[in-house]
Order: structure tokens, then C-alpha cells, then sequence
């Protein structure tokens, strides 16, 4: 049996923001952009690799959320303590570069971590902490 991610899904505040972080500075397609109800669902993910996606979707949208809950979830989702999501590239100081330079919120330059990682981190404009692993 085999079982691979298909979608890992992060909540976004600002569409076009999104976008911005994503197709621009990270360099992912945009498979889909879907609209309802006022709202704007986004599909992105690495150019090549089309069975594995990120779902950018608007935060607190269920009915059953009330109000102050909603408040509560965007309050965690704008310090990073809501969500996240580990990437992995071949050249993790080449992408750290090509962040900063897009401008994205930087919260850990490369460093080699004690457990046998060199990694980074940053803040997709909604405040999702984006960690992103040297692979190989």
C-alpha cells in the first residue's frame, strides 16, 4: 500500500497576498482559484509535482464558528501559532535569499539545527509559519 499527501490545507487572509507569497516568491503554480460567496479559495504547489498541493482557504468560515471564535482564530493565525507547514529544497540558502529579496516576514535565517537539519522559517502574509528544510 502506498500513501502519499495529496492536499495539506493553510488559511489565508488575503487572497492576493497569498498569491503574492506563493506563485511569486515561492515560485508555485496556481492549480486553482476559486471564488464563492465573496470568498477565495487558492490551490497551489510545486511546478512538477502535481499530486502534492497546499490549499490556501479563508480562516473561520464554518457556520457553526461564532463570532469571537473567529476572532480568536485569526489572533492565532496573525503571531504563527495557528498553522504550519515544513518545505524542503535542494538549496535552502538560494531560496532563503530569494525570500527575503520577495520580502517575505523572516524568522529564522539558515542555521543547522543540533538534530541534523539546516533549515529556516518565515511568515506567509497571513502568519503561517512556512519552515523550510535543506533536503538531501
Amino acid at each position: 500500500m502506498n500513501i502519499t499527501i495529496h492536499y495539506a490545507f493553510l488559511p489565508h487572509t488575503d487572497a492576493d497576498a497569498a498569491l503574492r507569497f506563493y506563485r511569486d516568491a515561492l515560485g508555485f503554480e496556481v492549480r486553482n482559484d476559486v471564488g464563492y460567496d465573496g470568498l477565495r479559495w487558492l490551490t497551489v504547489g510545486p511546478v512538477g509535482q502535481p499530486q502534492t498541493s497546499i490549499v490556501l482557504h479563508p480562516p473561520a468560515t464554518d457556520p457553526g464558528i461564532t463570532e469571537a471564535e473567529r476572532q480568536t482564530i485569526l489572533d492565532l493565525i496573525a503571531k504563527g501559532s495557528y498553522t504550519a507547514i515544513t518545505l524542503a529544497s535542494d538549496d535552502v540558502d538560494t531560496l532563503f535569499e530569494q525570500l527575503v529579496a520577495a520580502g517575505a516576514e523572516v524568522v529564522q535565517e539558515p542555521a543547522d539545527q543540533p538534530y541534523g537539519v539546516r533549515d529556516c522559517a518565515f511568515r506567509d502574509p497571513a502568519g503561517n509559519l512556512i519552515r523550510i528544510n535543506q533536503a538531501g
